[in-house]
């Protein structure tokens, strides 16, 4: 059975379409939003293997023209490098407005083509087809869409929502177990910021997937519609990324986004627990369900070399920091601070003390 998640946002009104056997349905759920044109199938290569053939036969059966564009898989592919490239194939290929793009993968493939689709010609239809938990239930929704830099990750991008998200559960049978874990961190984060539900859902993921590919849409979809341009409520969807997105450049982005924001958010969440502003009861929940899922939950990276890479991180602003504090179980709050609190926090956070 199909679920149908709608986000209205001031930019584009689009569906989200959940449902198992939708890969070989693509070509008929696109058409209706694009009608029949040029398809650039922007794809890595591990995907490449399992799913690039199927969606292309369907789009055919639709009347698409489909081309296909294949990186290497990893953040690493993430790069300025890799978005000329894919430019200058849709250019190659004679791509024009009416035409568009899909982003068959996880979530380095969807936001590198995704800026691809926002910056070609200013500007052409996307379909986002995400291959991953992680990108289903996050990264294919809401319109953010970049690449990495040296100096940090996700620094050059641009806010396009796409045309139509479909996102097939059954994919998930080909995707590694490690995969699926870095998946449920982002759940983890939508259970602690707002639905404490999930947590309980979360002590048998596969057997709630849908349920809970649904539930992390729909919570986005409500988030996003209010703070289309992240300038408010939406940071609460940072739960776990800034010292995340920090112990991950200070790895070399060896360590994956999942694992990264897992050990973030048990990191803020005993910086809280220490500071005063969170119940102890609220990191016991949320180390327990991550570490349930196969997740780390500590890092050997000091609080100095984390710190360094947060003062990069684009969530900063002047000389203040948005934390978001993990005050109960199934609650999260937005605290403007100076950077030396946010540094306290972290500090506080990698002291595994006396607990």
């Amino acid at each position: 059975m199909m679920q149908t998640v709608t986000v209205r946002v001031e930019s584009r009104t689009y569906d989200v379409l959940i449902g198992r056997g939708l890969l070989d349905r693509a070509g008929e759920w696109a058409l209706e939003v694009t009608g029949p044109c040029r398809a650039a199938v922007i794809t890595d290569d591990i995907v490449e293997q399992f799913y690039a053939k199927r969606l292309e036969d369907s789009l055919r059966s639709a009347g698409f023209e489909p081309a296909r564009f294949v990186i290497p898989h990893g953040e690493a592919s993430k790069d300025p490098e890799n978005l000329i490239r894919i430019i200058r194939f849709l250019a190659k290929e004679k791509l024009t407005r009416g035409d568009a793009v899909f982003a068959l993968g996880g979530g380095v493939v969807g936001d590198i083509a995704g800026l691809s689709a926002s910056l070609f010609l200013r500007g052409i239809r996307l379909i986002q087809i995400p291959t991953t938990l992680l990108s289903m239930v996050d990264s294919s929704v809401g319109g953010k869409t970049a690449v990495d830099l040296p100096e940090g990750k996700n620094l050059l991008g641009s806010f396009y929502q796409p045309f139509r998200v479909i996102i097939d559960p059954d994919v998930l049978s080909t995707l590694p177990e490690e995969f699926f874990a870095d998946g449920c961190a982002e759940v983890i984060k939508y259970g602690q910021i707002c639905r404490k539900e999930i947590f309980r859902w979360m002590e048998d993921p596969r057997a709630h997937l849908e349920q809970l590919i649904a539930e992390c849409v729909k919570i986005k979809r409500d988030i996003v519609e209010r703070d289309e341009k992240d300038t408010g409520e939406r940071q609460l969807l940072n739960f776990g990324h800034t010292f995340g997105h920090g112990i991950e450049k200070c790895s070399g982005f060896r360590l994956s986004h999942g694992k990264a924001v897992a050990i973030g958010m048990v990191l803020m969440a005993r910086g809280s627990v220490k500071m005063g502003t969170s119940t102890p009861e609220s990191l016991q929940v949320l180390t327990r369900t991550i570490q349930k899922a196969g997740l780390p939950t500590s890092t050997d990276f000091t609080a100095e070399e984390i710190f360094e890479a947060v003062l990069s991180d684009k969530k900063r602003s002047g000389g203040s920091i948005t934390l978001v504090i993990p005050d109960e179980v199934g609650h999260c709050r937005l605290e403007k601070m100076e950077i030396s609190k946010a540094e306290e926090y972290l500090i506080r956070g990698l002291d595994q003390a006396q607990e």
